[in-house]
């Protein structure tokens, strides 16, 4: 029977943090060498300098008890910040550029994923008025980021993992580069604000985190729907380099370059339930586009939810999280009775 669409794309491998962290953790539990050992010892020590909580936010309002990662069926944001050290920023200055959230179905085992613009319209909570999710994280950090997301898509957010730009290119060049398609010429800034500094060519090439932190970012040759693709494909690139037998003995500084620019509320024992989803192989991982339109009729530039996109996919995400039935499987038993009554009333 032909799948329901949901204005989403299927992709074959995993393009978000999550495929980090089944990444690493299967990589980790499956090699039993005394380097293997000592990555194991690595990744916990990560971690512990990682975890963090999102100020004194407990578990979702949305929720009525703790979920586990390897139990329940949970949701992660993915919060990707500029911070950077070298820009000298204030605490009220910090804005959110990147956000993923990830929903994980512990009984089958799939993940689906929506990108949030970082100009999407919506409620602030900590704010108490409506303005682009972007500026949320000002307010009091992942904490504010977070209860903005649930109220965007009426789900709770579980766990968050806050990554900035430097882990970004110090995860690339700890890779030695990556391979990408750049789409078309480009003169970009660099991570310090420098305009210029970065130009490139279109066409497949290799590039240095710097290099590849310029295309992830860039915002004057498209939009921000075609910023995701592109983000997408260089976590996809990234990937492809980890899981590269070459990059066996480069684990070590990847895992220094995510733990020294990550927060989360994930414990390492956490992350290591995150291999169930990878033990049969790839999981079904789904993307999930909010559908929009641009909107300048105040004078500031906003990207604006289509309301029934959005209901949609606010559905399809409960359904996931088990937080109310799958609207889908309803209807296929639904026809499945009225086919099986109608049988039997010709008797």
């Amino acid at each position: 029977m032909k799948r329901k669409e949901y204005k989403k794309s299927r992709t074959k491998k995993s393009r978000t943090w999550l495929k980090v962290l089944v990444t690493l953790a299967a990589s980790l539990l499956i090699c039993g060498s005394a380097y293997g050992i000592y990555l194991v010892k690595k990744a916990e020590n990560a971690a512990d300098r990682a975890f963090e909580t999102a100020g004194d936010r407990g578990i979702s309002d949305l929720r009525d008890e703790q979920v586990e990662p390897l139990h329940d069926n949970i949701s992660v944001l993915f919060i990707g910040v500029d911070d950077s050290e070298k820009r000298d920023q204030d605490d009220n200055s910090i804005r959110s550029d990147a956000l993923v959230l990830a929903t994980l179905n512990n009984d089958d085992k799939s993940v689906k994923l929506v990108s949030i613009p970082r100009d999407t319209y919506t409620y602030i909570p900590d704010a108490g008025f409506r303005d682009k999710i972007t500026h949320a994280y000002a307010y009091n950090g992942p904490r504010s980021t977070i209860e903005s997301v649930e109220e965007l898509l009426e789900v709770p957010v579980d766990y968050y993992v806050r990554m900035d730009f430097e882990a970004f290119i110090d995860v690339v060049d700890a890779l030695g580069g990556i391979e990408a398609e750049v789409p078309y010429d480009l003169s970009e800034k660099d991570e310090n604000d420098v305009h210029d500094a970065i130009v490139l060519e279109e066409g497949l090439q290799e590039l240095d985190g710097r290099e590849a932190l310029a295309l992830a970012r860039t915002r004057h040759y498209d939009n921000d729907i075609e910023r995701g693709k592109r983000q997408q494909m260089l976590i996809e690139a990234v990937m492809d380099k980890a899981l590269s037998a070459a990059s066996l003995t480069k684990y070590g500084g990847v895992i220094d370059a995510i733990g020294d620019n990550m927060k989360t509320n994930l414990t390492f024992k956490d992350m290591q339930s995150f291999f169930e989803y990878g033990k049969g192989g790839i999981p079904d991982i789904e993307t999930i586009t909010l559908d929009g339109y641009d909107d300048m009729t105040t004078g500031i530039y906003y990207w604006q939810l289509n309301e029934e996109s959005l209901m949609e996919t606010i559905d399809i995400l409960q359904s996931h999280l088990g937080l109310k039935p799958d609207t889908s499987t309803l209807s296929n038993n639904n026809d499945s009775d009225l086919a099986e009554n109608a049988s039997e009333d010709q008797y």
